[in-house]
């Protein structure tokens, strides 16, 4: 009697539990595809489609992503006092995730005080000298990098939304300008690999449409974070070039530009990359 009932028991379970897992595995279709969907704005593409699903799984975990280590480092440094003044970035800001929301999406912008254009690190510098009275911090270090990732995890999600108008727009044709000029002993422009051949295949890796929003990115290539400074200048190296110093108004002019160029994408910070 006993089997009997247990037979039953299972007899009803199954046909529920077959439901479950086909309803959970729809839904998990469905979320993978509204992710793809949210990294793709009209022709323009992320770099994280280019991904393999491993790789996009590691970026969308938090505990995972290695990039984190950073924005924590990040977490910390904004709290710390630096500088004569003896401030630090919340004695201003308060909390980064509130305060800093959006700020990622507006960079490189124009500066009326310097009568030029600076992009997010600058921008660091520049509240660190004036209102800290602190040194600034060297290009590619790793304070900097913290904290320009903690601003960028602050914009997470929102769409890349710089202006080039105005007074802007000379630094932004600049930037194209760059974008589109051969260069190097391989006398090859940007466009060539990331606009004339985005999505074929370049030694078994997909060749991306070179987009930034998920800037500062962890890059297994580097096993290490880099802003897009520093992969401008391994570009530029690639094409047998030579590179301008991180931080040259080269490299912010064409940071604007591939902020245009991907525009209304969303903000990564910090993303994964080959």
């Amino acid at each position: 009697m006993k089997v009997q009932r247990s037979a039953l028991w299972l007899a009803c379970l199954l046909p529920a539990c077959l439901l479950l897992a086909c309803l959970g595995f729809g839904a998990a279709g469905r979320s993978a595809a509204d992710e793809a969907s949210r990294y793709t704005v009209e022709d323009r593409r992320s770099g994280y489609t280019d991904l393999t699903e491993e790789n996009q799984r590691l970026q969308n975990d938090d505990f995972a992503n290695p990039g984190l280590l950073w924005v924590e480092r990040g977490r910390t440094r904004w709290h710390q006092a630096d500088g004569v003044a003896g401030k630090s970035c919340a004695s201003c800001h308060a909390e980064a995730t509130d305060s800093m929301r959006g700020v990622r999406t507006r960079y490189p912008r124009f500066d009326p005080a310097r009568g030029k254009l600076i992009n997010l690190a600058q921008q660091i510098n520049h509240c660190r000298s004036t209102h800290m009275q602190a040194r600034p911090l060297p290009y590619e270090s790793e304070p900097l990098l913290d904290l320009t990732a903690l601003i960028g995890f602050a914009s997470r999600d929102l769409p890349v939304d710089v202006r080039i108008d105005g007074p802007v727009q000379p630094f932004f044709e600049s930037g194209k300008a760059f974008f589109y000029q051969r260069r190097g002993q391989l006398d090859m422009a940007c466009a060539h690999c990331h606009e004339r051949h985005a999505g074929q295949r370049l030694r078994g890796d997909v060749i991306s449409q070179g987009q930034i929003n998920g800037f500062p990115v962890y890059r297994f290539t580097w096993q290490t974070l880099g802003s897009t400074h520093r992969m401008f200048e391994w570009c530029n190296t690639s094409v047998r070039a030579e590179p301008y110093p991180p931080g040259s108004d080269e490299y912010v002019n064409l940071e604007l530009f591939l902020a245009w160029r991907g525009r209304g994408l969303p903000v990564e910070t910090p993303a994964i990359r080959r």
